[in-house]
């Protein structure tokens, strides 16, 4: 058997697949399915300081090669996430990582402050979502405004911090290095590009955000190459992620550079699917008699 393990900022994962924030709730949903002791991680949805509603409706549309979601993070806040999302996680023989957000830097500090005594392993901080109309990815597009939020946050953080990044920017790699120059632990991208789906027998937009962040295998030739560039760029660990529908797209990002993947949009479509890529490293690493894998995390250069 192939050693999967990883770590990242000095919190040993298992094997290097998770879920990625927003399509897999905290688990709850996904029990009957999966067994959350063989993942990795999981990734929770996002938690701000406060409920927040999200966006109106419709907020998802099917679209070819993917989806367009524009929810809004829609999330019960950090009490509720706390007392419900981690006292169901922390049973699980599996990393936790919480997925933050908010619409001011202060909004993102205080549920920052919360997680520092409690079980969470790390903190992923979405500064990325393209359906937030304050904050989030604002904070994401533009080299000082990632550094100076990461570095905020790093000052007060007691968990290990991964920075999301958006892929919706000229160029990823200048904010993988304003991340990394302030102190993030590690990064992970892609969050969602920006789409936009016209109903054309409604004569109108389909979701009533107008526009809405595009996931699914449509996206992975973005993803990889984003992650590759990233990895060329800098030296902390990346998660990546981005229309993962199978072990073959997981080992494509690791070679391209990433440590870990997180698993998506396509858990919409298979329940099933990270513990059958979790399976699948694995079958791979066997085939291809590999002992360990980091023989092939970033072998492509």
């Amino acid at each position: 058997m192939a050693d999967t393990r990883i770590n990242i900022a000095g919190v040993d994962f298992k094997n290097p697949v998770m879920t990625a924030s927003g399509t897999f709730g905290s688990g709850m949903e996904y029990g009957e399915f999966v067994d959350l002791n063989k993942l990795g991680a999981v990734v929770t949805k996002g938690v701000a300081n406060i409920p927040w509603e999200g966006n109106s409706t419709p907020r998802v549309t099917e679209v070819y090669g993917g989806m367009l979601n524009a929810i809004g993070l829609q999330n019960p806040g950090i009490d509720v996430f706390i007392e419900r999302d981690l006292e169901f996680l922390k049973k699980y023989d599996t990393r936790i990582i919480v997925n933050v957000c908010g619409k001011s830097v202060e909004d993102y500090l205080e549920v920052v402050d919360r997680l520092g005594d409690t079980c969470a392993d790390m903190m992923e901080i979405n500064i990325s979502c393209p359906n937030v109309k304050e904050g989030a990815i604002a904070f994401g597009q533009k080299a000082e405004s990632v550094y100076d939020i990461t570095k905020k946050i790093k000052d007060r953080a007691k968990k290990p911090v991964i920075m999301k990044l958006s892929p919706n920017v000229t160029d990823i790699t200048e904010m993988a290095k304003a991340a990394e120059a302030a102190g993030a632990d590690a990064i992970s991208l892609i969050n969602t590009l920006t789409g936009m789906k016209i109903d054309i027998n409604r004569r109108t937009f389909a979701l009533a955000n107008k526009t809405g962040g595009m996931s699914g295998p449509a996206i992975k030739p973005i993803a990889v190459r984003m992650v590759y560039q990233c990895a060329q760029a800098v030296k902390i660990p990346i998660i990546g992620m981005g229309g993962i529908a199978g072990a073959e797209d997981a080992l494509e990002f690791l070679m391209a550079g990433a440590t870990a993947v997180a698993v998506g949009a396509m858990n919409f479509v298979n329940p099933y699917l990270t513990e059958e890529v979790v399976a699948g490293i694995e079958d791979y690493l066997y085939k291809e008699k590999i002992a360990d894998i980091h023989e092939i995390i970033g072998c492509v250069n």
